[in-house]
């Protein structure tokens, strides 16, 4: 195959070329770890500038009653659509570790008599540890299961299962669909952890009753480094929905300082602390590239992109030289795992050649392919700059 040819060819045909000028990338950089840190709409430093000055800066207090005490559920109704869900059910506040906790938590409390909580045994550390807080908390019992067996562990005692839609290190997709539906008809919650798969796949929250769900805004939403995670509690269930970080944000009268607790009306009992406002309006300005885009031209291009670098990894590298951990089918998110027994310093080299993917401990290289602004013509790059190293 002439790959220099064919990356041209696919770059030629792709709908969202466009998109890559909107966006700040160091020249000669290839960047293939959007999965862990997205690169930076370039409208979000001019909007911060202004944010900072006219608002910050001359507004002062103000600004409160001028837009940034709605921030959280305005910029939730931006992500809505992403996630196929109708207004009125996300909210942006907090990290993805301190939503996780409300959710799972929440889900809990609306299965009671339920004792245990089953988690994806191939999670997120972060999902893992706070889960077993959140057993300890409420006197339940932590299972641990492979998504693909939770028949075997599902059942009358099942109050919630957190599952991860796209599994962090090989880049596995699950069928939302299938495990929603299994943890449904045993009678319990699930909460869906979407941090690998909102920006780059199409979800339908709404149409498959998912009960709840969180993800991070910093990777393929390119929202910035430690920028505001959302949470999705399905509208039925948002009067029942008992959080347990009562802050003042998520009172339903907070500023008239009552000594009593009482849950705001809708989604906005999700919130609990100050908004961190930098951070969320950065988010807001950096989430307006989406706009006019079609999740189903990202998700074609994303399996094009994927598809192409494992193509020409096979093709450059000699037989046996990485392992593809990543499905080669479409039960894959937008990033691709290779396994080396020198992965680390691999990587390092990598870097030091500009092309940034990153390292898992022991052996994993992950490469996350953004559909937004990574082109074809990048993945063959990269992957010929691991040839050389490997060479």
């Amino acid at each position: 195959m002439d790959l220099t040819a064919r990356a041209a060819e696919l770059d030629a045909e792709d709908p969202l070329a466009r998109l890559r000028a909107e966006f700040d990338l160091p020249p000669g950089t290839v960047y293939l770890d959007g999965n862990s840190l997205g690169a930076p709409p370039r409208r979000v430093a001019d909007r911060m500038q202004r944010v900072v000055r006219e608002q910050w800066g001359g507004r002062l207090i103000r600004s409160w009653s001028e837009g940034w005490w709605e921030a959280p559920r305005r910029v939730g109704e931006r992500i809505a659509p992403l996630l196929g869900a109708a207004p009125g059910q996300v909210v942006v506040a907090d990290s993805t570790s301190v939503n996780v906790f409300k959710a799972l938590a929440g889900a809990v409390r609306l299965a009671p008599g339920r004792p245990e909580i089953v988690v994806d045994a191939a999670t997120f550390p972060t999902d893992g540890y706070i889960a077993t807080s959140v057993a300890e908390l409420t006197g339940r019992v932590l299972r641990t299961a492979d998504l693909d067996d939770l028949p075997a562990v599902l059942g009358e005692r099942t109050a919630v299962v957190l599952a991860n839609h796209v599994d962090y290190r090989t880049g596995r997709l699950h069928d939302m669909a299938a495990v929603t539906a299994r943890v449904h008809a045993a009678g319990a919650r699930v909460v869906w952890d979407l941090c690998h798969s909102v920006g780059v796949l199409p979800l339908a929250l709404d149409a498959l009753d998912v009960d709840l769900a969180v993800g991070c805004t910093y990777k393929f939403l390119n929202g910035g480094p430690g920028a505001p995670a959302f949470l999705y509690v399905r509208r039925d269930l948002q009067e029942a929905f008992d959080q347990p970080l009562s802050g003042w944000s998520g009172h339903r009268e907070p500023f008239a300082m009552a000594p009593d607790y009482v849950p705001a009306d809708g989604i906005e009992r999700g919130r609990c602390g100050t908004p961190d406002i930098l951070s969320l309006l950065a988010l807001e300005a950096a989430l307006e590239v989406w706009d006019g885009v079609d999740l189903a031209d990202v998700r074609a291009k994303g399996l094009s992109l994927t598809d192409f670098f494992v193509a020409c990894v096979t093709e450059l590298l000699p037989p046996g030289t990485v392992e593809v951990l990543t499905p080669r089918d479409e039960r894959r998110g937008h990033q691709v795992s290779l396994r080396h027994p020198g992965a680390e310093a691999v990587m390092a080299e990598l870097i030091a050649r500009e092309v940034i993917g990153d390292f898992r401990a022991p052996d994993v290289l992950r490469f996350g392919l953004a559909p937004l602004y990574v082109s074809h013509a990048d993945a063959l790059h990269a992957a010929r700059t691991l040839a050389d190293v490997l060479g």
